[in-house]
């Protein structure tokens, strides 16, 4: 059932002072309502250098989880009764920190390319946390899913780098002291 939005508009009568007329009719999409756009729109990778940032930092991640996938080192996970190497909490705190920083991004983030984006790499982070804290024998495929993920993000993040390249480096609302001076 689709939610009904009111909005009143003055109409005038020949002959007849103006009166307020209750117009009832379905709202539109809240992206439409909040001026944002479905897949163009950016709010955080606005112009080609940070979208060439983020996506260095995705290829170096995705390198790292292919190393570990290629390794095969098991994790312990922090839950087992066993000791549980200082490295292991580091990582768990690293992966924590990352994985919410990266789902704040994704809420933030405004266009369909951009979510998309966040939504991977978060995925990714998080499935690299509960990887590292339930262990290999809990959760082995989070190995998978990280590597996964990441190769998802790195082609969505080219997507964005060369939309960017093609002069489309600013989104409407955003403030020329964030855009881009140059190619």
């Amino acid at each position: 059932m689709a939610r009904e939005c009111q909005r009143n508009r003055l109409e005038s009568v020949p002959g007849s002072p103006q009166r307020v007329i209750w117009i009832t009719a379905p709202c539109p999409p809240l992206w439409v309502e909040y001026g944002h756009n479905t897949m163009g729109g950016f709010s955080i990778l606005t112009n080609r250098k940070r979208a060439i940032v983020a996506l260095v930092h995705s290829v170096v991640f995705l390198l790292i989880a292919v190393r570990q996938m290629l390794a095969a080192n098991p994790a312990p996970g922090i839950w087992l009764p066993s000791r549980v190497h200082t490295g292991t909490w580091v990582l768990c705190g690293v992966f924590a920190v990352v994985s919410s920083i990266l789902l704040w991004l994704l809420v933030i983030s405004r266009g369909g390319m951009e979510k998309f984006y966040f939504g991977f790499c978060t995925i990714s982070a998080s499935s690299g946390l509960l990887r590292t804290a339930a262990g290999d024998q809990a959760f082995h495929a989070g190995l998978y899913i990280r590597v996964i993920m990441l190769v998802s993000a790195v082609l969505v993040g080219l997507l964005i780098v060369r939309r960017h390249s093609r002069g489309h480096s600013v989104a409407p609302n955003v403030s020329p002291e964030y855009a881009e001076s140059g190619s």
